[in-house]
């Protein structure tokens, strides 16, 4: 039985969704879970964390995160509780933490998984963007998985035995790189990288303010709003907002593409979408060809239709 560790990302002190998958996998090999998490008072996540033996609390008088002081704690952690894996989300906070922690706890990384084999070691991942699935093996005593949300059907973990709580005080070292300011997002929008539904609009939106129709259209289905990388470069939609290669890679049940050509440069970011919508005037569009279902039409006039019915079917 292996010592598994795990990252517990929180995003304005909310526990991530992409946390419980973690949680799920580790626990399928009957491993010793310890869950790491960053907060001055872990009581408020221990529900969420039912399953997991140890609990190691890092605390200290400022946890803003920083990658330095964070992976200068993790890898004293790692080496403390004689953790054979660590786990984590690939996020923008995961890509930026977990090669540094990789470098300080001289591991191997996988990151960007989409199966994991704790046990042999192995993980699953893209290459090429997209075009190739490649196998990994990590030979070194200890190793690194960053894991792709939405891959990993969370299930709930039953608990085994009693859980204890470990406290460790963060390691306030200078920092080389420093987080000065973090720019929030004008909006409330659904996490993209986590989204069950997402809804994106391309070149053929026209304007920014036409983004709204596929608001609306998000409201009903509590679904993320997402853009191609044309949308961003045309001042239609942020760059928050952008999927693709050179922006955020989701993974969603259902991505609903309007008015998307369909390049390859945006597919690779939505690639495993379970079902893909496109809607498009353009017949002969590429988007067509990698979609389950496809609507030829007029994305003003179909998008409110949509609205409209599934408010009907939803209630």
């Amino acid at each position: 039985m292996a010592n598994i560790g795990i990252y517990i990302e929180l995003k304005n002190g909310i526990f991530k969704k992409a946390n419980r998958e973690l949680l799920t996998l580790a626990a399928k090999g009957g491993h010793n879970v310890h869950a790491v998490v960053f907060c001055a008072d872990p009581r408020m996540y221990l529900d969420e964390l039912k399953g997991v033996q140890v609990v190691v609390q890092v605390q200290g008088s400022d946890l803003a995160y920083q990658p330095d002081r964070y992976a200068a704690t993790l890898a004293a952690i790692i080496e403390d509780f004689k953790l054979d894996a660590f786990l984590g989300t690939f996020s923008a906070q995961g890509k930026d933490l977990f090669p540094r922690l990789a470098a300080k706890a001289k591991a191997g990384l996988v990151s960007d998984c989409l199966a994991v084999d704790l046990e042999k070691r192995q993980a699953v991942k893209p290459v090429y963007s997209g075009k190739l699935l490649a196998e990994y093996r990590v030979g070194s005593p200890r190793a690194l998985f960053t894991v792709r949300p939405n891959v990993i059907p969370v299930e709930a973990v039953v608990a085994a035995g009693a859980q204890v709580l470990k406290k460790v005080e963060l390691v306030m070292s200078e920092p080389r790189t420093r987080i000065v300011s973090v720019i929030q997002s004008a909006s409330q929008r659904v996490d993209l990288t986590e989204a069950e539904i997402i809804i994106s609009g391309g070149r053929a939106m026209k304007a920014k303010e036409n983004f709204a129709i596929l608001e609306d259209l998000a409201k009903v289905l509590n679904a993320g709003v997402g853009a191609s990388r044309a949308a961003v470069d045309a001042g239609f939609a942020t760059s928050d907002m952008q999927v693709g290669q050179t922006g955020k890679v989701v993974n969603p049940k259902l991505y609903i593409a309007c008015g998307i050509s369909g390049a390859i440069q945006h597919f690779v970011g939505m690639k495993t979408s379970k079902v893909i919508v496109a809607v498009n005037k353009d017949p002969e569009a590429p988007i067509f060809k990698k979609a389950d279902y496809g609507i030829v039409g007029d994305l003003f006039a179909i998008v409110p239709l949509l609205k409209e019915e599934l408010k009907k079917a939803l209630g």
